[in-house]
This record gives structure tokens, C-alpha cells and sequence, in this order.
């Protein structure tokens, strides 16, 4: 499965009707929520913010919402196009600003399965790895000498508390993380604690 590395954005208009897509990345569907009730504050259009997303690592947690479209024209059919891009942990949403013409249900289908499909078109990918999270108490001796071994095996610190000791949490691959812990104990003569 491929994730986005970063969100996108793509505008196009249709019988005088606008739309703004965005594919953004996300982690779990109240995180899609989250995105959806922060995108309707974003484009107070009045109107509808339609969303598609799918996560997990094998793409399977799914949802979608017309947001008052017809039933069926706008989310299910972005969701669609999700299902066959190959990407997880993804949201798309749509803004739609009314043009004063009507687009009938076949209308706005292919406008909404054009808004996924653009906001998907020039998106960086990059391939799902399962990762592997955990802890690491270390002496404040041994932390500079760790940081150069978090950066050479891909060791992402998401937060640091310097206590008695220097408490970190992050994440490596889960392929790397063995030989990581080995030669971080190591480093520090077996004084570092994994939690």
C-alpha cells in the first residue's frame, strides 16, 4: 500500500459550479473526521464538503459522506477512485460552490470522481512500512552520541522529557528495529531501558 507524503490540491469548475479538492494524510478515521469538521470551517461555502478516506495498512477501514449531495452522487463515487488508487491513510474532500446550473446525478458523479482523481493526480507517494513504536531511557551522557545512531538507522524521536534521565519515545521500521536496540544498548554499555 502507498501513503501521501504530503496533501494536495486541485481546483476545477464545471458548469459554472467550483470545486476545491484536497487529498490529505491521516491515520485513522477520527482523525478523517477531524479533517472534515476543520475543512467545512475552512470553505464556509454554504454548500457541501464531501469526503472519501480509507485507512489502515492493508486499506480496509473505509468511509465516505455525500454531506447532502444527492444519495450516492458525490462520496461513494470518490471513494471509488480511492479503492483504485492503492493508497491508505488518505482523506479526499470536496468543496462545492453552486453555479446556477443544475448537474443531474450522471453530473455530479463524473465531477466528483474528477475531484479525487485531480487531487490524486500530482500526489507524492511513498510506500506503507510497518512501524515499530517504543520508548528508550538513557543516561544524559550517552544522548548526543544517540542521536547520531537515531539519524544513521531512521529513528524518528516524537518526544523527548529530560528528567533523572533522558526519556524518549519514537518510531523505526519494524524490520530495523532489533539491530537498532542492539546496538543502542551497545552505544551505552547495556544503561538504557526500552519501554
Amino acid at each position: 500500500m502507498l501513503i501521501l507524503k504530503h496533501p494536495t490540491l486541485a481546483e476545477f469548475t464545471v458548469k459554472n459550479s467550483r470545486f476545491v479538492a484536497e487529498a490529505i494524510p491521516v491515520d485513522s478515521p477520527d482523525g478523517a473526521r477531524e479533517i472534515w469538521h476543520a475543512q467545512k470551517a475552512k470553505y464556509d461555502n454554504g454548500g457541501h464538503i464531501v469526503y472519501a478516506f480509507i485507512t489502515g495498512p492493508q486499506g480496509n477501514v473505509m468511509g465516505c459522506s455525500d454531506d447532502g449531495e444527492p444519495s450516492g452522487t458525490a462520496g461513494r463515487p470518490m471513494l471509488a477512485v480511492l479503492k483504485g488508487s492503492g493508497l491508505t491513510n488518505v482523506i479526499v474532500t470536496a468543496a462545492r460552490w453552486f453555479g446556477g446550473t443544475k448537474l443531474g446525478t450522471g453530473g455530479l458523479v463524473r465531477a466528483y470522481s474528477d475531484c479525487a482523481r485531480l487531487a490524486l493526480e500530482n500526489a507524492v507517494t511513498c510506500e506503507l512500512l510497518p512501524m515499530a513504536r517504543f520508548g528508550i531511557v538513557l543516561p544524559y551522557n550517552y544522548y548526543e552520541q544517540a542521536k547520531r545512531l537515531f539519524e544513521a538507522h531512521g529513528f524518528t524521536v516524537l518526544a523527548e522529557e529530560f528528567g533523572a534521565a533522558v526519556t524518549l519515545s519514537g518510531e523505526i521500521k519494524e524490520a530495523d528495529e532489533s539491530r537498532f536496540k542492539e546496538e543502542l544498548s551497545e552505544l551505552t554499555c547495556a544503561k538504557c531501558r526500552f519501554i
